[in-house]
Order: C-alpha cells, then structure tokens, then sequence
C-alpha cells in the first residue's frame, strides 16, 4: 500500500524542498494544501493556473512523491456567506486543475455552525445542515464530473456528517460516479464514544466500500478527559487491527499521515510499515 503524508506539517516551503523532505522520510506521495504548504500561495481563486499545476506537480515528480489529493477543505455552512462562494470557486479550480498535477482527488470535510472553529454546534445535527451541505457538493459534484476530476469527502464528530450513516446518505444521494470517501477513524471520536472505534471503523468500512480511497493515519491518548493526538503507534489505536483490515477491504486505498510532528514521522513510517508486513 501507498503511504503518503500531509506537507504541510512539515511547515510551509518551496514545492521542491517540501517533495525532498517526504522522500527523505520514505513516503510515496503528500496530500498537499497549496495555501498551507507552498511558500507565496494564498489559495484564492484566480491564483491558480496550468503553468503552475505542471510546475509544482515536476517537482514532486522529479523525487518519486506523487500527490494523492489536493486538499481544499472548507466550511459550506460558515456564516459569511462570500467566504463560502470564494470557497466554492477555490475548489472548482483545485478540481478544474487537479489532472494537470497529476493528483487523483481535491478533498474536504463537510463544515460547522461554528464558523471557523470546525466544532459541535446543535445545527449541525439537523436536516437544515444536510439540505444546505448537500446543496454544495451537489454542485462541486456536477463540476468535477464536467471536468474529469473526483472529490473526496471526510465526515466529522463536530462536523455536518458527524457520523458515517450520514455521510453515506450525502454521498448516495450526490454521486455521479465522481465522488469518494475519506476515513479519518479519530475525527468520528469524542471522550464518549472512543472506546467503541473498532465498531465505527467497521461501520465506515461496511457502508462505504470500495469507495474509500484514502485512510487518514492519526493515533490519540486520553489526558484530562479529553482526546489528544500523538505519534502513530503510541496511542490507543490498535493499528494491528486496523491495519490488517484496511488490507482485506481497501487494499487499493492510499494511507496518509496527518497532523504528524516531523521528528516522529520516520519511527511512525517504520512502525506502519511493519505492521503492514505482520503475517507475510
């Protein structure tokens, strides 16, 4: 399986020196933010161009690093309603160009009522948040189908697809054959529902399908009542569990680090690697 990491938690830089740092670690390709990784870049439309795609996407090229997805994320249901609309038109240009980077999908996750804090609020859970997402990428949908290009979209426990059933319903309802998964088993997590992950992992995995493509790799330990990421492996996840699962039903789908430290990154790399390897 292809193992990749999100650039930009190597800090911002120059594409070329963002493709070395993944290299160096060992990763096959990034999930690469254009605003957040690329020195100069601020994500706006209108920034974006052919000559550019082709140029950022060489570099990786020229370390081995594909680029598995362009990250895009943004809150369809913010309160500013112009930041949404420059949103929108930010990601139809991420999906307009994504070929010309050679990258497979432009991803997000589904939003809050809490604008830019991306937690719980009471709306998110109601049909009015659904209605309102789905309006959206309904029509980013229909974009990336016009284009050739595929979204992915990510569900969230503070989020408007806070649970993998409504996700599904979201995605059932909008697909026209452009529109994919992502599993990211801890952004499902609260300090109330934890300890049942394998059975919300097993859930993902039976109501998604085949149409995961990309799994995020975190892991978490409980401190002060409260999840807090840390390294991969040194948590609570079961990664052997996990891991091998991921095998037998998505053995296809690529694996990406997120929200790593850098100077965890190659004891992680191993430990996923030879997790991977238990049994062969």
């Amino acid at each position: 399986m292809k193992i990749g990491v999100r650039v930009h938690d190597f800090g911002k830089s120059d594409s070329k020196t963002l493709a070395q740092q993944a290299k160096a670690i060992g990763f096959d390709g990034v999930q690469l933010v254009l605003n957040k990784a690329i020195t100069g870049e601020t994500g706006l439309p209108g920034t974006l161009n052919m000559e550019k795609a082709k140029s950022i996407q060489q570099d990786f090229y020229e370390e081995g690093i594909e680029i598995f997805m362009l990250g895009a994320y943004f809150n369809p249901v913010h309160s500013n309603k112009d930041l949404v609309d420059t949103n929108i038109r930010k990601f139809k240009e991420h999906l307009l160009y994504l070929n010309a980077f050679h990258g497979h999908f432009v991803g997000s996750e589904t939003g809050s009522y809490n604008d830019d804090k991306w937690t719980y609020h009471p709306l998110n859970r109601t049909e009015e948040a659904y209605i309102e997402v789905k309006r959206i990428f309904s029509n980013l949908a229909d974009y990336a189908k016009e284009v050739n290009a595929n979204l992915a979209l990510e569900g969230a426990f503070g989020h408007c697809m806070y649970e993998p059933k409504v996700l599904k319903r979201l995605v059932d309802e909008i697909d026209n054959g452009h529109v994919y998964y992502i599993v990211d088993i801890y952004n499902y997590l609260s300090i109330s529902n934890y300890q049942s992950y394998k059975d919300i992992f097993e859930e993902c995995l039976a109501l998604f399908a085949d149409k995961i493509v990309i799994f995020h790799l975190k892991d978490f330990i409980v401190t002060d009542g409260a999840l807090k990421q840390c390294a991969i492996g040194k948590g609570i996840l079961d990664y052997s569990y996990l891991l091998k699962r991921i095998k037998e039903t998505n053995p296809n789908a690529y694996l990406i680090f997120e929200g790593s430290k850098p100077e965890d990154m190659q004891e992680s790399l191993s430990f996923v690697k030879e997790v991977l390897n238990e049994g062969e």
